[in-house]
């Protein structure tokens, strides 16, 4: 592993509605990026202080880390927390994302999608913008539907939507706290709490519309992904459900899929676990990133849209619960699996990089 990393300058680039983004990253300064990782963070969440663990410990894996900050959130600007459009999100990050690898120095390195939370929603509809584009992702307790157990009543939705041109940004929908829900370690919650980039306050009337939205148009669509990738999710997790990210993998096309339920340990997998529990989680993601990584040719590049499910032709994995000591226990059947409520809201040298990008 690398033990030195570059953190690349923080920049801002501006989206075509003419908001100015954040964008940060990190490299290992050793050597060369083994492959390439893009970073969609949570609802409410940022790039730059809550997911820096992430970005180093990926980095000091010998990978090179991209963020950005969505349109209000973190060091972005715009209303806080305030999604008029959710493809607007993703169509930023694919703007961005593909600026970086389309630089020389990344042209012909794998690129992976990582998403956490409304972040593997993030990930799934980048898929589907340009489904041969990524070679994999990982889905730490992603958005990709909404439990039928907390699915809001047609009419419920029916007036809200009556009134959403009317008060879009109003902070009316009423949601538990979802720090306490999500982080299970009191300091490194507290830690998180005290983040004034995140959002904590209610979510906005349009906000919550477009998270319902987009979970059940993800949801409409899981048949349709045929990237590789791998699921991370605690049982004991009450923000996302883990039915939906086993929904996810038995339904969709990915010939390389993976699975993996960690018993016991909650929504935050990567920064809310006690630190023998994290370690365990970024273990098995740079395991599964280092399996997958690879140089690829420029003609290889050029690939029918069939392709990614020829990319690792290996048998779709069972689902595993993997034990907290790192010891991978028996499969399970997938109608064994506990029953949980989730949360519908808060699932709901020159360096490259450092040349200005416009989007």
């Amino acid at each position: 592993m690398s033990q030195v990393l570059v953190y690349l300058p923080q920049e801002y680039v501006r989206n075509p509605r003419g908001v100015q983004l954040f964008t940060c990253g990190w490299l290992p300064a050793s050597s060369s990026p083994k492959a390439l990782v893009f970073l969609c963070h949570g609802y409410g969440m940022e790039c730059s202080d809550f997911m820096r663990a992430c970005g180093i410990k990926l980095a000091t894996a010998g990978y090179g880390v991209f963020g950005i900050d969505y349109e209000g959130h973190g060091k972005s600007m715009g209303a806080r927390c305030y999604i008029q459009k959710f493809e607007n999100l993703v169509t930023d990050c694919d703007k961005f994302f593909k600026s970086i690898c389309a630089m020389e120095d990344y042209r012909n390195k794998s690129r992976f999608l990582y998403g956490e939370s409304m972040g593997g929603a993030v990930a799934l509809l980048l898929h589907r913008k340009d489904p041969t584009f990524w070679d994999g992702a990982v889905l730490v307790a992603p958005m990709c539907k909404i439990s039928e157990k907390v699915k809001p009543h047609p009419v419920v939705i029916t007036l809200l939507t009556q009134v959403e041109e009317i008060i879009p940004k109003w902070k009316i929908v009423p949601t538990k706290d979802v720090i306490d829900s999500a982080f299970k370690d009191p300091v490194k919650r507290e830690k998180i709490r005290k983040n004034k980039l995140i959002y904590q306050d209610k979510p906005r009337l349009k906000t919550a519309l477009e998270l319902l939205r987009t979970s059940m148009d993800v949801e409409d669509s899981l048949s349709e992904v045929r990237m590789p990738f791998f699921i991370l999710h605690g049982e004991a997790d009450t923000v996302t459900d883990p039915e939906v990210s086993q929904a996810l993998y038995e339904r969709a096309a990915s010939t390389d899929k993976t699975i993996k339920l960690y018993p016991g340990m909650w929504h935050g997998l990567t920064a809310g676990e006690p630190d023998e529990n994290v370690e365990l989680v970024f273990s098995d993601i740079v395991a599964w990133l280092d399996e997958r990584s690879r140089h690829w040719k420029p003609e290889e590049r050029v690939r029918p849209p069939s392709e990614p499910e020829k990319l690792h032709q290996m048998a779709p994995t069972k689902i595993t619960r993997v034990a907290s000591s790192g010891i991978t226990e028996n499969p399970v059947p997938a109608h064994d699996l506990p029953q949980r409520r989730g949360s519908f809201l808060c699932g709901l040298g020159s360096r490259p990089y450092q040349q200005q990008c416009r989007m």
